[in-house]
């Protein structure tokens, strides 16, 4: 569910002069806030162990027409009650203390969309979202505790590569006083705690505060592991008054980085075997994209029909002994995965589609854009109850005819609109849960200017981000181009062309940012598109070629090209073991593409020499040991030591080297590097 965010200050600036309440009592007020259809929107306030309607009721409102039972008649006809996106402050109210009372919302349509801020005296203490069409509310009546603070989020994502993790973390003060230092602590599967002291803090009551541990973790090896991380002894103050939210359980799992063995792939000396991995058999139907889940996982999405949507292929052990495939439609897949062009999975392992459609209304509007969905199977394509709008996470709708998508971290993903023929960045922000449909957190920022064109509905432009270098890479077909956008550079300025479609956090357009050429020809269709390190794949619809760039220098170089001869192929990724897959919408199947011999490029994102996991590389500064060596030696490319070290090596400083490749010996076993 989405969260509203205030200041301390708003909210107290939205009490009136309350008259003194008697011994034993305490003012209440009740901030009521609409989304686009404050009209919907029912309410009462009652003691605990009531029921709607009863003759108990200490306060009603919003629109009388909808009342308790709603339903889902959509009764908020007349129009009534609360105006559209409106903030509405109800009270006060003298209540007990230590007493709980319940807040009944309804919602004439049955999908929710009002919050309920409760303030206690002059603290905002409770905020409660309504999501569906009928929801009781309990608070009891007491000020906020001097110390309280709470864990609210590990902001680490549940996939991480093996290497110097910092762990960073949300909290909030649930006090009164103000946070001025306190104890961050943490342990790794249930071992050894590691406790810094956080001084010289400001936060203040009901504030949100997000932290680093001053302390890297760092993995000995890949694996799941349990993550605790808690908050102590606030303003050296010891245990607060409430230590049950004081801290939070998380798995991250650790993973090697993908091989690049593109080297594989260009050899001349090099023969090629298509290993067929699902087709129609398994249920493909016309696949324009695939990728894997963090876990391993292929997915393939499935374009389906505009009026019925597309549908999910999951792939488990995907090319090895005991493969399995599961067909996945969602109940509304008709609006939130019409004519799916693309899939994405982020670091946390949800996903995102875009829709390739006018309007996800099919009515000729222009109401459509990406959608975010869990691959938790207890949630995504499973019925989440009347007034639920299918499984989907998160929706916004301000691209249509999106005709690819690509994650960039978190929530936050990018989309080619073919509608505007612009690059959009996309922030879902807190997703609204399954099936709800609370969007006002979402960011927009639009990109124009490029000329982009597609070729046309039904052969996609995808999208793809390296992560390291910031660079987002795109294909425009209609101009069989090979762009790259600098996520970093831009600013925001003024209103975007296309209409705001919903209520946004923010909606904005982008101008000043920087974006080149990559591949301005050798290429008649193209249409999927990946990246590892310095080279860049790109799969040409037209005639099944697939073909390699070296992007070290723009425009990019041809490197190679494999003749699939199989015309039809649209979406293409680089799987964990750096193998090459693609999906052939014309032949409904999807293809792994295994070279004769493997070939790794000079330098490996990670180099393991005797268990002993050396990273980065390149590297800058610092190269870290996972475990302590015995001996290293670093010597240049003539063969010069330059650096010896004996006795328990965690890590050695390469700063004051020159830029270049080196040799490095670790305990007797050899490997280069680089320093950039």
């Amino acid at each position: 569910m989405k969260k509203f965010y205030f200041t301390v200050g708003l909210s107290i600036l939205s009490f009136f002069a309350f008259a003194q309440c008697p011994t034993g009592q305490t003012e209440v007020t009740i901030d009521v806030l609409t989304d686009g259809y404050g009209k919907e929107i029912y309410w009462e306030l009652a003691p605990n162990a009531t029921y709607c309607g009863s003759n108990l009721i200490l306060f009603n409102g919003g629109n009388a027409s909808v009342g308790c039972n709603y339903n889902g008649n959509q009764n908020q006809i007349p129009a009534g009650g609360y105006a559209d996106n409106s903030v509405n402050n109800e009270g006060p109210w003298c209540l007990t203390d230590g007493a709980t009372y319940e807040i009944f919302s309804r919602d004439g349509w049955g999908d929710g969309g009002a919050n309920f801020v409760t303030n206690i005296g002059s603290w905002p203490m409770y905020n409660f979202s309504a999501v569906s069409g009928t929801e009781t509310f309990t608070f009891s009546v007491a000020s906020p505790a001097a110390i309280d603070g709470a864990m609210l989020k590990i902001k680490n994502p549940s996939y991480v590569l093996v290497g110097n993790i910092n762990l960073e973390a949300e909290i909030k003060n649930l006090g009164s006083s103000t946070i001025n230092s306190m104890d961050v602590n943490y342990t790794i599967n249930g071992g050894s705690t590691v406790t810094q002291n956080l001084s010289g803090l400001n936060i203040y009551a009901l504030t949100s505060y997000d932290f680093i541990h001053p302390t890297t973790w760092v993995p000995a090896s890949t694996g799941a592991y349990t993550v605790e991380l808690w908050i102590s002894n606030i303003n050296g103050q010891g245990l607060d008054a409430v230590p049950s939210n004081d801290n939070l359980i998380k798995t991250i799992n650790v993973k090697d980085p993908i091989p690049n063995i593109i080297s594989s792939y260009i050899s001349v000396n090099n023969t090629f075997t298509y290993d067929l991995i699902v087709n129609s058999s398994n249920q493909i139907d016309q696949p324009r994209d695939l990728d894997f889940h963090p876990n391993g996982d292929l997915w393939v999405i499935n374009t389906g029909t505009e009026n019925s949507g597309g549908s999910t292929v999951k792939v488990g052990s995907p090319g090895a002994a005991g493969q399995t495939s599961l067909k996945k439609q969602d109940g509304n897949a008709w609006h939130f995965m019409s004519l799916p062009s693309s899939i994405a999975f982020n670091n946390n392992g949800d996903f995102a589609t875009s829709t390739s459609v006018l309007s996800a209304n099919h009515n000729g509007s222009t109401f459509t854009g990406p959608s975010l969905w869990s691959s938790d199977p207890l949630i995504y394509a499973v019925d989440h109850g009347p007034g639920t709008n299918g499984s989907h996470l998160d929706m916004l709708h301000e691209s249509p005819y999106s005709m690819g998508i690509a994650s960039e971290k978190d929530n936050v993903f990018w989309v080619y609109d073919d509608y505007s023929n612009d690059i959009v960045m996309y922030d879902f922000a807190e997703d609204h849960g399954p099936g709800n449909d609370d969007h006002d957190d979402g960011r927009i920022r639009r990109f124009p200017g490029m000329g982009l064109s597609a070729i046309n509905q039904d052969i996609v432009n995808h999208l793809v981000l390296d992560a390291d270098k910031k660079w987002l890479y795109f294909v425009d077909g209609g101009n069989q181009r090979i762009l790259r956008l600098d996520i970093t550079t831009g600013a925001t300025n003024g209103t975007p062309s296309f209409p705001q479609q919903e209520t946004l956090a923010e909606y904005k357009k982008m101008i000043g940012f920087v974006w080149e050429e990559v591949v301005i020809s050798g290429l008649v269709q193209p249409a999927g598109i990946d990246i590892i390190e310095d080279k860049l794949v790109v799969t040409d619809h037209s005639n099944g070629d697939i073909v390699f760039y070296d992007v070290n220098t723009i425009p990019g170089t041809e490197i190679g090209r494999i003749q699939t001869n199989e015309p039809g192929i649209m979406g293409a990724v680089i799987g964990p073991n750096g193998k090459l897959w693609y999906a052939n919408a014309t032949l409904n199947k999807v293809v792994k593409i295994e070279p004769s011999t493997i070939i790794s490029d000079v330098v490996e994102s990670q180099l393991v020499l005797n268990g002993n996991r050396i990273f980065p590389n390149p590297v800058s500064n610092t190269l870290h040991f996972t475990k302590n060596a015995t001996f290293v030696a670093v010597f240049d490319i003539n063969g010069k030591l330059i650096l010896s070290a004996n006795n328990n090596i965690k890590a050695i400083d390469v700063s004051m080297f020159e830029e270049g490749v080196y040799f490095i010996d670790v305990d007797g076993v050899k490997s280069k590097f680089i320093k950039y």
